[in-house]
């Protein structure tokens, strides 16, 4: 299962991860969210993005399945980073915006259905959600990880069933690790209507 590579390798995934410049994509989601607004950052990580939003004024509720990681981001954004699966996150109407970086791409596709559903009703009315998945239409399990790739059809196709959502902008980019010259992500920005 993902969390578990995530619980075993949570130092070596922390520090190839903390310092990658997202800062791109912090700006369109920002402008959507007023100041001081409240983000959740789902699938948080090392806390990367949860230490920009604070260190810009907003409110932060960060969450990651993974013991470790919750541990580590915890220590890294100095607050506590909520220990919880995707398929357990229980808001209503709490969040100006919902930050999922590079996350959701772990949840099958019998699951993800369910927790769209979850994240929209976790959002204020007019709230942004931002997600990103690896560029392509596939499903691969690699190193103890399962992965949901999306290409614009694929992710399109997927949030037919959300009718709530209005999908803003689609796009492409690179990923901007080192060495990942080859990788491309899909980024995705939608408003609950």
């Amino acid at each position: 299962m993902s969390i578990e590579y995530y619980n075993k390798n949570a130092k070596e995934f922390f520090i190839n991860t903390v310092k990658a410049d997202m800062s791109s994509l912090y700006v369109f989601f920002l402008q959507y969210i007023k100041s001081k607004g409240h983000i959740l950052d789902l699938g948080c990580g090392s806390g990367r993005d949860s230490l920009f939003f604070i260190n810009n004024g907003y409110k932060v509720t960060a969450v990651d399945g993974s013991k470790e990681m919750a541990k580590l981001g915890s220590k890294f954004i100095k607050q506590p980073v909520l220990n919880i699966k995707f398929q357990e996150i229980n808001f209503f109407e709490e969040f100006d915006g919902v930050w999922a970086c590079a996350s959701l791409l772990h949840i099958n596709d019998s699951e993800i259905d369910d927790v769209l559903n979850r994240i929209y009703n976790s959002l204020k009315p007019k709230g942004i959600f931002y997600s990103s998945f690896k560029y392509g239409d596939k499903k691969e399990w690699r190193d103890g990880r399962y992965f949901r790739y999306h290409n614009e059809k694929s992710f399109n196709k997927l949030i037919q069933n959300h009718k709530g959502f209005e999908l803003i902008k689609l796009d492409k980019t690179k990923d901007v690790r080192e060495n990942r010259p080859n990788e491309y992500w899909l980024n995705a920005w939608l408003i609950k209507k």
